[in-house]
């Protein structure tokens, strides 16, 4: 029987040899983990802006995730997220990678401030440049270095200043990958959010990279419910992922939003809710009230009733009661799968 002839070249393997990964300035085999850093930038004092890098480097081959936290500078509640993930990963029995990020901002952080020293959002200055302001600097060397060796990503966020936000996932559940991710995370609530242009999560997403961002909680406030939270979630993620095997099991996240609104103060004044962070709520409803100058029409009582627009979950509030005509004061979500609310973006504060 004649032979057919063999093909030249060698054969391509099956998988790609699982060795040692490198990043930044540390190298970690298999089964290990590594504590390095990565230099982004540099101050006029002639100190470098660099990152903690945490590398958990699985035995055994699989995705590789990265775990971003303090974007933002007063976003403390994610830096404990972060740190309690870490002490739950052991490398020996983990499939693919993990490389956690506690201080993606430190100037910020050490500031308390949102910003970079240049004042701009660094959630706002993806993909960055080379030779752009510092900031743009800042983000273009994360998703170079950091963003571009995974397959999956993770961003985790909390409220604005005087602003309270329910544990929450916001992702693309048009995206099978993405809306997989925010279903295992298992928060009370995903949000459908289109991508944000300059966002972490929009540069990851135009690199082929499915990365759901966490919200909860407020700015400088430690906020133990929505660090819980956040940590069961990021875990149940990993296993969602096949990354590692654990007995408990975090129900999954069946409550999808793809509309909300705020409700905005129409008198200035003294605010006062009567709702909390995920109360159902009907349209009609009084929420809250506005503590206003008598003899301006409310001579009775000298409070305006706040009332919701539409059905829907608290999932964000105002938590500094002084309010100015116009503030954004509760933000109501519609709890329903529709596919007639394409393209609706939250954001990270309102407009």
């Amino acid at each position: 029987m004649e032979r057919k002839p063999q093909a030249r070249g060698r054969r391509r393997s099956a998988s790609k040899k699982h060795g040692n990964f490198d990043l930044g300035d540390v190298s970690v085999a298999p089964g290990e983990s590594g504590v390095g850093s990565l230099v982004l930038g540099w101050l006029y004092i002639q100190e470098p802006i660099k990152i903690p890098l945490h590398v958990f480097h699985g035995a055994r081959p699989g995705p590789t995730l990265w775990v971003s936290a303090c974007i933002h500078g007063d976003e403390v509640n994610s830096v404990p997220i972060v740190r309690d993930v870490m002490d739950a990963i052991d490398p020996a029995r983990l499939s693919g990678t993990v490389i956690a990020i506690p201080l993606l901002n430190a100037f910020g952080i050490i500031h308390q401030t949102r910003y970079l020293p240049d004042r701009r959002d660094l959630n706002r200055s993806f993909p960055g440049s080379k030779r752009g302001s510092l900031t743009a600097r800042v983000a273009r060397a994360f998703l170079d270095t950091v963003v571009s060796r995974c397959t999956h990503g993770i961003d985790l966020h909390t409220g604005a200043i005087h602003r309270s936000n329910l544990p929450q996932i916001r992702a693309n559940l048009e995206d099978p990958v993405a809306r997989g991710m925010a279903e295992a995370f298992g928060s009370p609530i995903a949000l459908h959010a289109a991508l944000r242009d300059g966002s972490l999560r929009e540069s990851a997403g135009r690199r082929g990279i499915p990365c759901v961002l966490y919200e909860a909680g407020e700015a400088l406030r430690y906020d133990a419910k929505a660090v819980e939270t956040g940590v069961r979630g990021v875990l149940a993620v990993m296993d969602h992922l096949g990354m590692r095997k654990s007995p408990d099991r975090v129900r999954p996240t069946r409550k999808h939003c793809w509309d909300s609104a705020w409700v905005r103060a129409e008198w200035s004044g003294f605010f006062v809710p009567t709702v909390k962070l995920g109360d159902s709520v009907r349209k009609g409803q009084r929420v809250g009230s506005i503590g206003v100058r008598r003899g301006r029409g409310h001579e009775e009582t000298g409070a305006v009733p706040v009332r919701a627009p539409r059905d829907g979950m608290i999932i964000g509030r105002l938590e500094n009661p002084l309010v100015t005509q116009g503030d954004a004061l509760m933000h109501i979500a519609s709890v329903k799968e529709s596919a007639a609310h394409r393209g609706f973006d939250p954001g990270d504060e309102p407009g």
